[in-house]
């Protein structure tokens, strides 16, 4: 008996000393470490000069006064932060305001996604930046010019997503909507807005990871 009991103190004691951090965690630390390693070597070495390849701890300075309160152009980090996430958050809603409705139109009517699918298509491989000298030319270089170029990179993901999201409503939640006596306006509510809920949140997040690093710009 008092065997298993030393047994038993002894597994919770090495279960108290194990690493603490999952296994693909612990790689990915060590892919960065190496990955800083290699960096602090090349520059310290002097293979590359320094003005193509600064070392990390001239990184590291430069970031820490650019957040600190001297900041950069004139404002700082989080200021610049604050207003770039501002112009992504007012695009987002004009795109989810905009986007939402058409693309439950485009999946409920055939003749509308006829109609606007080929321009959705025609425009949506387009970089946003080649609309870059024409949103200049058109609004000036304020905000409405950030904001529509943003928009545009938004409004066709969340079109497309919401059509995803309508083609794929199972039959059986409209036909249950019909039966209970709903109007097409409920049935819309009842019916599509469960399943463009678990589409919404994912595709907005990938569409702003994806626009974050790009319209981040100093003020």
């Amino acid at each position: 008996m008092s065997a298993v009991i030393d047994e038993k103190r002894r597994t919770s004691r090495v279960r108290r000393l194990r690493w603490p951090f999952s296994r693909q965690l612990s790689l990915s630390l060590l892919s960065v470490a190496v990955l800083l390693l290699l960096w602090w070597g090349v520059t310290a070495l002097g293979l590359i000069a320094p003005l193509f390849l600064p070392p990390p701890q001239q990184v590291l300075h430069k970031l820490l006064v650019i957040a600190g309160p001297q900041g950069f152009m004139d404002a700082t980090l989080w200021q610049h932060l604050g207003a770039s996430l501002t112009r992504m958050l007012v695009a987002l809603f004009f795109a989810a305001l905009i986007g939402i409705p058409v693309g439950i139109a485009m999946g409920l009517s055939p003749a509308v996604r006829g109609l606007l699918d080929p321009l959705i298509e025609l425009y949506r491989p387009v970089p946003p930046l080649a609309y870059l000298p024409l949103m200049v030319i058109w609004f000036g270089i304020g905000e409405t010019s950030k904001i529509l170029l943003i928009y545009l990179a938004i409004f066709a993901p969340v079109t497309l997503s919401t059509l995803a999201g309508v083609k794929n409503t199972q039959q059986v939640r409209i036909r249950a909507a019909q039966a209970l006596g709903r109007r097409a306006g409920s049935c819309c509510v009842l019916s599509f807005c469960p399943v463009r809920c678990r589409r919404f949140s994912p595709a907005c997040a990938s569409v702003l990871a994806w626009a974050g690093p790009r319209w981040w710009r100093p003020n």
